[in-house]
């Protein structure tokens, strides 16, 4: 969560130059103020009207931001706090005020009718601080009449797995006076699993133990949203978004061991997990002196029992063994922000000032299986709490620079007080500053370019301050007080090629140098858990575009491609080895084609994916996934069935393979291995039934 980190799951399957904010006129206090009129598009702005996505029978604005050719919704990592504007879509020139209440499940509550217009524009050239690269900015109507959407995505695999029903979403909204409203349920549910044999190997590559496996993993997670939004007769304007979420996760993994030494065992490992949570947040903006000042408010709790045990039966009788890890974890943000913004001629001015203090409070427990009963076993660093108070200020300055160029700079920093309960509590503090300088250049009608360089804090995940144990990989942490938040220099360049008819495709070059980058370190002679080490650094290349084929000559056809190519470089803290960093992904390639056959509802598509990721490396043991063959994916849809949009999907139609390898050392890594294990599991073909309409 954000400020505190985000909740570790652990289950074994090892997303212009003026604004376009409101039209203003005078409150009372003399201020700008909006009134209720709709904004013009922004000079240079790329547009799309409501028939521009009639073709795609739309339902909410998200299904319409899909369709924008080359645009991508970016969804930032876990960020600390609010701060600045970062996902790159606004509504009706403002910002979201939540976090895991999100723009995209805002975007679905809104009905696809009530969108006026899509504008795509270069960030930098907002209001809006913290922006840079192609921004959209849905422009929508008042909501009058009330009315609603749904969706059902009823999902059957043909393996193993109990088909899934209950994945959907239902929404309402509507308008009472100066008052409107949303009211939403969802419940991404997922039914996955999979199965097959795993082949263990010790350092000479001899087979030691054989193993038939099967994976069952079952989540749900309905939640509850509710929007409001009030403008008053002044102009001023209040938003309040708040949400409720049930989590439930259960995994089941069964499997069946045998090799020439050992008697045959059967090994069954379960994971549960059984949170809540909710978030209120809203703001209040109006007019203040020559300018109008918005404040922001936010809080969030999580409650979070969490379990994991394995147990093992032998053929020959003798006593199962096993193991069996708890914990209980609460976490909790509260952020208040105040952001005051003035004009001063051609510039654009803002100051802003952000408090949280965010909570993590943890009690964890591990056990042994002794004679058929799970007894306590030691284990340091289980109970602490981990507590956070942080401020940051920053002021911001925007302005044309000519009638093509525009500059937007911020300077600021944060300050933060780290304290730790526990046998090792400790109380730190620190400063780090923080900012950014972008400019984004339009040469031709067409022709979009944007350059970022900023310096970013990272944000800390608590769960790494105290002691987790992963009983199902054999693996566990210490835990470690003294971490401090990675800090970034990164850097970007992006470029936007709009083709007229044929398409549009958008380039992104990036690069980043971490200081204080969160990494697996040495804790005592065998011990180790997450730690700061000095440096890393990582460059890559995004890259998306849309190309029509009307102009070739199939009518309502599209392919749209999404690409990215990244390396990244750190000192191994054992080794002194340059290597990847964790979790690094080198390779990700989605392609997609549809068609959406002209003077029909019907359309049909089809779609390839694939990625490679990198090694992760802890002092003992390293691992990686794969995923062989890519994916391949199929569909066919209807977009008046009685009313409704039907969509039939197809997937994983080339079998593609869940593989993952691991291999363990003797001690460290710079040992011996002591033994591998390749991991080979089919899933099956999927198949999807999506049904969608509105009220």
């Amino acid at each position: 969560m954000g400020g505190v980190g985000g909740r570790r799951k652990w289950i074994l399957l090892a997303g212009a130059s003026i604004s376009t904010s409101p039209a203003m006129a005078q409150d009372i206090d003399g201020a700008p103020a909006p009134v209720p009129t709709l904004p013009a598009a922004a000079e240079g702005a790329k547009s799309y009207a409501p028939d521009d996505f009639t073709r795609f029978a739309p339902k909410s604005a998200y299904d319409m931001l899909r369709q924008v050719p080359g645009f991508i919704i970016f969804q930032p990592d876990e960020r600390r706090g609010l701060g600045q504007a970062s996902t790159n879509v606004l509504i009706n020139g403002e910002r979201f005020s939540g976090k895991s209440n999100d723009v995209v499940t805002e975007l679905t509550r809104i009905p696809a009718a009530d969108v006026v217009r899509i504008d795509i524009v270069d960030g930098a050239t907002l209001n809006v601080p913290g922006l840079s690269g192609q921004v959209a900015n849905v422009i929508m109507n008042a909501r009058k009449a009330f009315g609603g959407q749904f969706e059902w995505n009823p999902q059957a695999r043909a393996k193993r797995i109990q088909p899934n029903i209950t994945n959907g979403q239902i929404s309402v909204s509507g308008s009472s006076g100066k008052l409107d409203y949303t009211v939403g349920i969802t419940n991404w549910s997922r039914a996955n699993g999979n199965a097959g044999p795993e082949i263990v190997t010790n350092g000479a590559g001899d087979i030691i133990d054989e193993r038939q496996e099967r994976l069952d993993i079952y989540v749900e997670e309905p939640k509850l949203t509710l929007g409001l939004k009030h403008r008053s007769a002044t102009g001023a304007i209040a938003n309040l978004n708040a949400s409720y979420q049930i989590y439930h996760l259960d995994a089941d993994e069964l499997s069946y061991r045998y090799n020439a030494i050992e008697p045959d065992r059967v090994r069954r490992f379960f994971e549960e997990e059984r949170e809540w949570n909710y978030e209120v947040g809203g703001d209040y903006e109006f007019g203040l002196g020559s300018g109008r000042l918005k404040l922001i408010g936010l809080r969030r709790f999580e409650h979070s029992p969490y379990s994991q045990y394995y147990v093992t039966s032998y053929a020959d009788g003798r006593d199962a063994t096993g193991q069996r890890f708890e914990q209980t974890a609460d976490e909790a943000e509260s952020i208040l922000r105040g952001e005051y913004s003035w004009k001063a001629g051609a510039a654009d001015w803002q100051v802003a000032a952000e408090g949280a203090y965010n909570v993590l409070d943890v009690n964890s427990a591990l056990y042994g299986l002794v004679g058929g009963v799970f007894q306590p076993l030691p284990l340091d660093n289980a109970i602490s709490t981990v507590k956070e108070k942080r401020g940051e200020a920053s002021i911001t300055y925007g302005r044309p620079l000519s009638t093509k160029l525009t500059l937007q700079s911020s300077l600021g920093g944060e300050y933060s007080e780290l304290t730790q309960t526990g046998p090792s509590g400790l109380r730190r503090r620190f400063w780090r500053p923080k900012g950014f300088v972008s400019l984004a250049w339009k040469p031709t009608a067409r022709l979009d370019v944007s350059g970022r360089i900023s310096r970013e804090v990272g944000q800390l995940d608590f769960f790494d301050f105290v002691a987790f144990v992963n009983v199902g990989s054999g693996t566990g942490d210490a835990g470690n007080p003294e971490l401090v938040p990675t800090q970034i220099w990164s850097g970007q360049v992006e470029v936007t090629r709009s083709f007229g008819p044929y398409g549009t495709a958008t380039a992104r070059l990036f690069g980043r140098l971490y200081e204080d980058v969160v990494d697996v370190v040495p804790i005592g002679e065998d011990g180790q858990a997450p730690g700061n080490l000095d440096r890393a650094s990582l460059y890559g290349i995004f890259w998306s575009s849309t190309l029509n084929l009307d102009p070739f000559g199939v009518r309502g056809a599209k392919i749209d491609l999404e690409m990215q190519f990244q390396k990244s470089r750190i000192e191994d803290p054992l080794t002194g080895i340059f290597r990847p960093l964790n979790n690094n992904q080198f390779r990700s390639v989605e392609v997609s084609f549809r068609h959406d056959i002209p003077g029909t509802n019907w359309a049909y598509g089809a779609g390839y994916s694939e990625f490679e990721q990198a090694w992760t490396y802890r002092l003992d043991t390293r691992e990686r996934p794969f995923n062989s063959p890519g994916s391949v994916g199929a569909f066919i849809e209807n977009k008046d069935v009685f009313g409704l949009t039907a969509r039939m999907s197809f997937d994983n139609l080339l079998g593609t393979q869940e593989q993952f390898t691991r291999t363990f050392y003797d001690g460290r890594r710079t040992n011996g291995v002591l033994y591998s294990e390749f991991r080979d599991r089919d899933y099956g073909s999927i198949f999807t039934l999506s049904l969608s309409g509105k009220f």
